[in-house]
């Protein structure tokens, strides 16, 4: 019957969903039906609401709020423009794909995913027009970089807000998420479309055909590297080194280095003194980074509410006892709940929000919670459709069809998830 009554709950987020009303509310109103149709009583689902919005946001707004900020001055400092404009050099239009995708990751680790395919994709255009080459070989592999970032690395909101409920370790998240980000990204954004798409005959590529009009007036690359690298930087080093140094000064250095809101604040200031933004200016694109992502962080907090109701009935120990009874991997099972809610929700962070609170019990019975992040992650960019604005948003800029959307935009997806299961069930074998 619970997990019945759970299922309703969701059957309820689904549909308030499809009549557009926000994720936020949607997520409350679902947390509370499903509470009370878990049996448990009124004044109790609204204290594990607040407990919920609390104990999710506690540990992760001021990272979130800080990425954002970093992400919005590499954005409006041109940072994020050089580092494209510096690698086209390196890679030539001969290997424009690498570029691109290299691009991808390293813009998208401070930007969120809308905001990173707002920044790069008039240049892919400029790009695959100046190299005369088809729109979707240069986009595809634009979208998987930022896919990956998105689905397996933080700052971004899902991976930050899954370690903070499993309380993995963060750092050791992201080395795992950058050993599964590579060679996924390289398979889906790099074969994929030399697969599907057929390229013309003759391209006649050229550097000097591409418009480097403007770059005296962006910030050096070694700047804009620093700028988007830095809290990846910070964080991994941290991490490395508390695990080379087990014990002494060292060890405890390197443990405060690798705290995600110290590393992103040192890494902010980094970003104030290097970049050519007045103080004034750079304050007001501090303000719209946080802005940008106030909503994220609503649904994210109502995600934590519909978690704390979950974990506060119990169904997630039917949850266990189900999988148990079918012998099935608890990362296997992580993947599968966040596949399912994501093809059935659409919103990937909701998706892996959702699913997070089924899974717990497997944390707490010896499953890696770094790699149950991951796993979650994976899940949660399964099969992307017409319920997600994703679709919409590459449909519309590259002017497909819904048929070359599936073919395109939803493959591309479903490879980047399949695959994430595939390296999350590989490095659970060896680590």
């Amino acid at each position: 019957m619970g997990l019945l009554s759970v299922l309703f709950g969701i059957l309820i987020l689904l549909v308030l969903i499809i009549k557009k009303l926000n994720p936020m509310l949607a997520l409350l109103i679902a947390s509370i039906v499903t509470g009370l149709l878990l049996g448990m009583p009124a004044a109790k689902v609204m204290i594990s609401i607040t407990n919920g919005i609390g104990s999710t946001l506690g540990s992760m707004v001021m990272v979130l709020a800080l990425g954002a900020m970093i992400g919005k001055l590499a954005e409006d400092s041109g940072a994020a423009k050089k580092i494209v404009y510096v690698l086209i050099r390196i890679f030539g239009f001969k290997n424009i794909q690498w570029a691109v995708l290299l691009t991808g990751i390293l813009v998208g680790i401070p930007l969120f995913y809308n905001a990173g395919f707002v920044v790069l994709i008039p240049l892919v255009f400029t790009i695959a027009s100046a190299a005369k080459l088809p729109k979707l070989y240069v986009g595809i592999p634009m979208a998987a970089a930022l896919s990956v970032t998105h689905g397996f690395l933080p700052p971004h909101p899902g991976p930050v807000a899954l370690a903070g409920i499993f309380h993995a370790d963060l750092g050791k998240v992201l080395i795992y998420g950058f050993t599964l980000s590579v060679p996924i990204a390289i398979l889906a954004g790099i074969v994929l479309p030399r697969i599907i798409i057929k390229l013309p005959q003759k391209n006649g590529i050229e550097l000097s055909a591409f418009n480097f009009d403007g770059e005296q007036a962006l910030p050096s690359a070694f700047k804009s590297f620093v700028i988007a690298l830095s809290p990846i930087f910070l964080i991994a080093a941290g991490t490395v080194g508390s695990l080379l140094f087990a014990s002494g000064p060292l060890h405890t250095l390197f443990i405060v280095l690798s705290d995600p809101t110290l590393a992103l604040l040192t890494s902010l200031l980094i970003t104030l003194l290097i970049q050519k933004l007045s103080i004034q200016q750079a304050m007001e694109s501090c303000v719209e980074g946080v802005k940008g992502i106030a909503m994220i962080l609503m649904i994210i907090a109502a995600g934590g509410a519909f978690k704390q109701i979950l974990v506060d009935s119990a169904i997630g120990e039917q949850v266990k006892a189900l999988a148990a009874s079918i012998h099935a991997n608890p990362l296997f099972l992580g993947w599968l709940i966040a596949a399912v809610l994501r093809v059935t929700l659409g919103s990937a962070t909701v998706a892996a929000l959702t699913a997070s609170g089924m899974v717990i019990p497997f944390i707490a019975g010896g499953a890696s919670p770094e790699l149950m992040v991951l796993a979650i992650g994976s899940g949660s960019l399964m099969f992307s459709h017409v319920n997600d604005t994703g679709f919409w948003m590459f449909k519309e800029y590259f002017n497909l069809s819904l048929k070359e959307t599936f073919k395109t935009w939803t493959l591309m997806e479903t490879i980047v998830s399949l695959l994430g299961l595939a390296g999350v069930m590989l490095l659970s074998a060896v680590v």
